[in-house]
């Protein structure tokens, strides 16, 4: 038996749109569907419609149907022993943790730390990406790329992609060879800014907080990891979208090390409550 598909709707799309809102309305006031309609797909008579794509705002790019907020908190800090990357490890979509195990440090070469804020899918992949080319750029010069030209490479990726919707705001972090330990902040812009302190994040103005507070350059190793632990703690403490596991990195000459990673609520019953303690009891 031979079957003929009718296509005289790609002659008047207009029509074939109308049928389709038409088809919405009636599924808007649940009446089961009927062969009055020949150009709509079959749905069931109960099928409750959240949306249809056809609304103005679904069209519409500059307001996406989907607006999830996320958050995160992530800080990177040169002292001089190196440079300090301490992150969290909550995924958030909205009001709901889609993770608590985010690893939002990406080891892109022996003396390159990545870190990851925004779209975790985005910061994820892009700095994978970073990770092959630095690659490349060491087999074809025989030497390790400096963490200027990393940035530099990450950046001009993403600005390749401006206003195609990436969430990115990322840190590069390492040393180099002639200039020792550097930081850069990356955007999905393909904004490159260079600084010896970053915090990106939700969580950022409360990691901030402790940073503008102790943060100094001759601070050791030791005091540098506490000094991250306490600020991403203070963050994970107070803002709802970030939490889970904190994790701190230290890129010094030799390359990165991962200093510490531990959940935030072993500090915050642990060492810090014990800390609190004392100084109760020396009032």
């Amino acid at each position: 038996m031979s079957m003929s598909v009718n296509l005289d709707f790609l002659d008047n799309p207009e029509e074939f749109f109308r049928g389709n809102r038409d088809r919405d309305t009636r599924i808007d006031s649940q009446v089961p569907l009927t062969k009055e309609f020949p150009s709509s797909f079959d749905i069931p008579a109960n099928f409750q419609k959240s949306f249809t794509l056809h609304d103005e705002k679904y069209c519409n790019p500059q307001e996406p149907s989907i607006k999830y907020s996320h958050g995160t908190t992530t800080l990177g800090f040169v002292f001089k022993e190196g440079v300090l990357i301490a992150v969290d490890s909550r995924a958030s979509m909205g009001s709901y943790i889609g993770s608590g195990t985010v690893k939002k440090v990406i080891e892109i070469s022996p003396f390159l730390l990545g870190t990851m804020a925004g779209g975790a899918a985005d910061c994820s992949f892009w700095e994978r990406n970073l990770a092959l080319q630095v690659r490349l750029h060491h087999l074809r010069n025989k030497k390790r790329i400096s963490v200027a030209a990393a940035s530099k490479l990450l950046a001009n990726t993403v600005y390749a992609y401006k206003g195609y919707g990436l969430s990115m705001g990322t840190m590069v972090a390492g040393w180099d060879e002639t200039k020792g330990p550097n930081l850069y902040y990356v955007d999905n812009d393909g904004t490159r800014l260079k600084n010896n302190i970053f915090s990106v994040g939700s969580g950022a103005t409360y990691a901030y907080g402790v940073l503008d507070v102790h943060y100094r350059y001759d601070l050791t190793v030791d005091q540098a990891v506490e000094l991250g632990k306490r600020a991403i703690y203070h963050a994970t403490h107070r803002d709802a979208y970030s939490g889970g596991t904190i994790n701190v990195y230290v890129i010094r000459e030799n390359g990165w090390t991962k200093m510490f990673s531990a959940d935030m609520n072993t500090l915050h019953y642990g060492q810090y409550a014990k800390e609190k303690e004392e100084e109760e009891k020396k009032r």
